[in-house]
Formats: structure tokens, C-alpha cells, sequence
């Protein structure tokens, strides 16, 4: 057995010494790109590549259109567009004596925030009902699979005869606009509920009230603040298309307003400046998630 191995180590050497003769090699091992990994400088840069792109593309297209016509308006410079962002944000209004930025500002986080707000307790309540409850579910579960493929801009025209042209107009868009959707999906999370942990809680004695708060909430909660923020994208769509439609003061309808004078350097700080609530918000909504269930966040937790 012995000199059998030794016969065997030595022809294996033998092979691989006839192979190296041959210039032959063996076949390299090729990383799948679903296994390869970033470094964290990699990922930073990899994130960072696509706004320095637009950027700098929008900088060349910019320089170019100022260069043939420096009265162009359709791209302005970085240097007027942040000229008109500071005079809007600091010097008031010679009609009204506001700063225009935070009015419009103020208007539309109010309105946009009570939305999405009445839209939460709504999708919470519902979501929790339809999906605990047999008799709910069964009376509300196909009237709201309805509701949801309606187009909610379809309804502005209702709403605006039916409500007037105020705030509650605008408000009730927003919600009509991102609670069925949010219903449906607290419900779906409901119905995915172990029926092992609710057997559980029966058996210590718990009743409906009590699996609700202790059992269904909990885990109800960072689908909750996922669902908000996945919705904070439609709602600002309804909030601007209330504004431009009909109101005074916000962000869309200053947007609107000044479009009929080609004003593209108070229409894109506007857009970068929605843009930026948005993001400081669905950030604020992250935190909100793992303070409140730190259980849902296992990655971020280490």
C-alpha cells in the first residue's frame, strides 16, 4: 500500500512536470461579479461617480450655451442660480415683506406632513383590522384593492369641487394618494405573521386588544416607516401638482409661477432644494426605524 502511494505521488509530479514543459497552464478561477466585494473608498467612489458626472455634464452644456448667448436662461451657471436661491431665502418680498424660500417652504411641509400623517393612521389601523380580523378582512380587503388602482391625480378635480380650493383639498389628495397603497401593504404584513406566535399569545391568555398592542404593533412598525417612507415620493407628486393647480404660496407653485418666465435659476435650487428635504426626511425616518425596533436592523446594528 505503501509503494502504491509513493507511485501515485510520484506520477502526479511527473504530470504536472510534463504540463509545465508543455507551456501549459491550468484554467484560472474567475470571481462571479455577485461575489465580488467593494471596499468601502471603492463603494464611496462608486457613489459619488454618477452626481460628478451630471454635474460636470451639466457644467460643460451650461458653459457652452453662456459662451454663444450669456443671456441664455435654460442653464444657468452655478454662480446664478445660487444668487437667486440667496435672494430668495434672505431678501423680502417688496410686496408681501416675506422670505419667500421658507413661506413656500412652511406651505408645503405643512401640507405634505399632515398627508402622509393622516395617511399613517389610516394605513395602521386598517392594515392592522383587515389583517387580523376574519370579518374585516373579508368586508374591506377587495374595496381597497379597488381604491388602489385608481389614479389619485384623476380625483384632484373632484376633490377641488368638492372641498374648494383650501387646504383641506390639497391635504386630502396626499392621503388619498399614498394610504391605499400603505393599507394594503400593512395588511399583507399582518396576514405574514407566524400563526405559531399568535397560537402563542392565545394560549397566555391574551385577547384581541391585547395581541394587537403586544403582538401585531411591534412587528407592524418598521413596515409602517418603510411604507411612509416609499410614500414620501408620491405625496410630494400630489403635494406639487395641488400647489400648481391652486394656491398661493409653495414649492410647486413657486415653481410654476416662474416658469412662464423661463426663471431656470430659481426652478432648479428650487428642485435641489425639494430634493433635499426629501432625503433629510426618509434619513430622519431611518434613524426613527432603528431607535424604535433595533431588532429589524440587524446589518446596521454591527
Amino acid at each position: 500500500m505503501l509503494a502504491r502511494g509513493i507511485g501515485a505521488v510520484n506520477a502526479g509530479q511527473h504530470a504536472g512536470q510534463e504540463i509545465a514543459r508543455a507551456g501549459l497552464t491550468r484554467p484560472k478561477v474567475r470571481l462571479r461579479l455577485i461575489n465580488a466585494r467593494v471596499s468601502r473608498g471603492g463603494a464611496l467612489f462608486l457613489g459619488v461617480l454618477p452626481f460628478l458626472v451630471v454635474a460636470a455634464t451639466y457644467l460643460i452644456a451650461s458653459g457652452k450655451r453662456l459662451a454663444a448667448n450669456p443671456a441664455d436662461k435654460l442653464l444657468p451657471s452655478p454662480a446664478q442660480m445660487w444668487s437667486a436661491f440667496l435672494d430668495l431665502a434672505t431678501i423680502p418680498d417688496k410686496r408681501s415683506g416675506d422670505l419667500i424660500l421658507w413661506v413656500d417652504t412652511y406651505a408645503s411641509l405643512v401640507r405634505l406632513f399632515s398627508g402622509v400623517g393622516v395617511a399613517t393612521l389610516v394605513a395602521l389601523s386598517l392594515g392592522i383590522a383587515i389583517g387580523f380580523i376574519p370579518r374585516v378582512q373579508a368586508f374591506l380587503l377587495p374595496f381597497i384593492t379597488v381604491i388602489c388602482v385608481i389614479p389619485p391625480l384623476a380625483l384632484l378635480p373632484i376633490l377641488f369641487i368638492t372641498l374648494g380650493l383650501g387646504e383641506t383639498a390639497k391635504i386630502t389628495l396626499i392621503a388619498l394618494g399614498v394610504a391605499p397603497v400603505m393599507v394594503r401593504d400593512i395588511t399583507t404584513r399582518v396576514m405574514e405573521l407566524p400563526t405559531e406566535l399568535v397560537a402563542k399569545a392565545q394560549t397566555l391568555g391574551g385577547n384581541s386588544w391585547t395581541m394587537v398592542l403586544r403582538l401585531v404593533l411591534p412587528q407592524v412598525m418598521p413596515r409602517l416607516i418603510n411604507c411612509v417612507r416609499l410614500a414620501l415620493g408620491p405625496a410630494w407628486l400630489f403635494l406639487i401638482a395641488a400647489e400648481a393647480i391652486a394656491s398661493t404660496e409653495g414649492l410647486g407653485y413657486r415653481i410654476f409661477l416662474v416658469r412662464r418666465y423661463l426663471s431656470m435659476d430659481v426652478i432648479l435650487p428650487y428642485v435641489a432644494w425639494i430634493t433635499t428635504l426629501a432625503v433629510i426626511t426618509d434619513w430622519l425616518l431611518v434613524r426613527l426605524s432603528q431607535a424604535v425596533s433595533p431588532w429589524a436592523h440587524p446589518v446596521e446594528a454591527k
